[in-house]
């Protein structure tokens, strides 16, 4: 069942790292419960296989102790306690590991010897072979983050082309305003000019009334004289 945290807002990466990190301690477990029961080469092996996953283990820690800087303050407490369990567990798998590495007559069984300097080559190469996978590690994270990089470069280049196509469709929609507002202004000079000349051309039919009633006035009053 999921932990309800993983959900909230600030610890979605804390809970990729810690889900990440319950693999890792399972498979840590599941190897040191195997050694025992091995010696020789096949020991060696597997003393091998766990401390890179025990350094694998570590690494997570780091990244959840920095990324538990960026939890919610509302949060913090139950992030802690579960962070310190883990680290709890990782350093009680790290003393086992040793006392298991320790055993050395089991870890090289009947040709146990010893010798100093074969003990400073095998340690040597096991810390060759750590470097070598915490490299990779390192590179496969870095190839994650280039990608992650590259598909944020992508969505922010198609953000800025949707940006500049919804400028483009306002600068429009602004044009058309514009000009719609300039027939309009038009249309309404056309229309005062109409009243004009109708008011004119009524004052005229007016004026040709009156002129025309006084002409008749006058020639009725002629004949009466």
């Amino acid at each position: 069942m999921a932990n309800p945290l993983d959900t909230d807002v600030g610890s979605e990466l804390f809970g990729s790292y810690e889900a990440e990190l319950k693999l890792v301690q399972a498979d840590l477990n599941q190897k040191l419960d195997q050694i025992p029961e091995l010696s020789g080469e096949p020991r060696k092996a597997a003393v091998r296989q766990a401390e890179r996953a025990l350094e694998e283990a570590n690494e997570l820690l780091d990244s959840m102790r920095l990324e538990k800087q960026n939890i919610p303050a509302n949060l913090k407490s139950k992030i802690n306690q579960r962070f310190r369990n883990h680290e709890s567990d990782v350093d009680a798998a790290k003393r086992k590991l040793k006392s298991l590495s320790e055993d050395r007559k089991a870890l090289f069984g009947n040709r146990y010897q010893d010798n100093p300097a074969s003990d400073d080559q095998l340690e040597q190469r096991q810390q060759l072979l750590s470097g070598t996978e915490r490299l990779g590690r390192s590179s496969g994270r870095l190839r994650e983050s280039h990608r992650i990089a590259m598909e944020t470069e992508d969505i922010g280049r198609n953000t800025l082309a949707d940006l500049g196509r919804q400028r483009e469709t306002i600068e429009n929609t602004r044009n058309t305003l514009l000009e719609s507002e300039g027939y309009t202004d038009r249309s309404i000079k056309t229309l005062r000019g109409m009243a004009r000349r109708m008011a004119t051309n009524k004052i005229i039919t007016i004026a040709i009334i009156t002129v025309l009633v006084l002409l008749i006035i006058a020639v009725i009053v002629s004949k009466f004289r």
